[in-house]
């Protein structure tokens, strides 16, 4: 009888460990992301032919208070318009509270939604920007709230109000506000279908301006597939207003697997623009054309990626030299 009694308060004490085990711990974590790169330009006439660049380092921390609640800190240090080559932005000072089933605000300094999923479907944000990031349809970062709905098990959808100017400029000169939507379905296993808007008044003397972009992607075990269109309206880039100024264009990108630490890429980019009343040329003319981007990379270790590619941009305009450069990039992370 003794016996059963001992075995049973080290059952009862196994099974109280246990409970206690499976209670949530708040903690926390460091964060980095360093962008590193060696490139060759073999564009005629080019300036500066060969260099090492340390592009971007990004250095944070994240903290889960509760499952509920959790808090990240990041800063930007790279080759920002502002300061030094490295000035250090604070890019993400964001509070998520998941308030309900299916529901999560984010507030802050918040990482915006509207190439996100295109920038983790082409993958490879550290070799070459997602297209609306790369040609100034919108920022990546912005200071204000946004509301995300899983409305099924393969629909999401999330709306956003920012100050619209970016993390760099996080103070809204006129007190307008950026309003932002997506819409996410994935209609069958592999398939990720996305449709983005938004609208920011800046101006009360002139139209809105506004962003349209399409997105579908479909990926295997081994390959991906993915192509976007976009349209910025009534602006040159996503904080700077222009009257009847039209952008628009399309990207491909793919990838193919060939063991778990090799991986082929390719992308094509083509940008294009309206020609305005009275004008003669496009109002973009300088900066239209196509971009060609193909490589391999390697992956040795988890958070370590080595990138050799070759990069093409032809221009529309005849009288620019097309721009022709070979880079190995390189990426280390937690």
């Amino acid at each position: 009888m003794k016996k059963l009694v001992v075995l049973g308060i080290f059952i009862f004490s196994l099974s109280i460990s246990a409970q206690e085990n499976n209670q949530f711990v708040p903690s926390g974590k460091p964060l980095f992301d360093v962008h590193w790169n060696y490139h060759l330009d073999l564009t005629e006439d080019a300036d500066k032919t060969s260099a090492f660049e340390l592009t971007r380092a990004y250095l944070g921390y994240s903290y889960s208070f509760t499952e509920a609640i959790s808090a990240k800190v990041t800063f930007d240090v790279g080759n920002n318009d502002a300061g030094t080559a490295y000035t250090a932005f604070l890019k993400v000072a964001q509070l998520d509270w998941k308030v309900a089933q299916g529901v999560k605000l984010s507030m802050g300094l918040i990482g915006l939604k509207q190439f996100k999923v295109q920038e983790k479907f082409w993958g490879y944000r550290y070799i070459f920007k997602s297209y609306q990031d790369q040609y100034g349809f919108g920022t990546s970062a912005d200071l204000g709230i946004n509301a995300e709905f899983k409305l099924a098990n393969n629909l999401t959808a999330n709306l956003t109000i920012a100050n619209g100017e970016g993390y760099k400029k996080i103070q809204d000169v006129n007190g307008k506000h950026k309003i932002a939507g997506n819409i996410i379905y994935k209609p069958v296993e592999g398939l990720t279908t996305k449709v983005y808007a938004d609208y920011y008044k800046l101006d009360e003397d002139m139209d809105a301006i506004n962003a349209v972009a399409l997105f579908a992607g479909y990926e295997t075990s081994n390959w991906s597939l993915g192509a976007e269109y976009n349209m910025l309206n009534n602006a040159t880039k996503y904080s700077s207003p222009a009257e009847d100024y039209e952008l628009d264009g399309f990207s491909i990108y793919s990838t193919y697997e060939l063991s778990n630490k090799v991986e082929l890429f390719a992308r094509f980019d083509q940008l294009n623009s309206n020609t305005l009343s009275g004008d003669t040329e496009p109002s973009n003319e300088a900066k239209n054309g196509n971009q060609i981007l193909a490589g391999v990379q390697v992956s040795p270790l988890k958070g370590l990626n080595f990138a050799l590619n070759y990069r093409n941009f032809s221009f529309d305009d005849d009288a620019i030299n097309n721009k022709s450069l070979i880079y190995l990039n390189a990426q280390f992370k937690l």
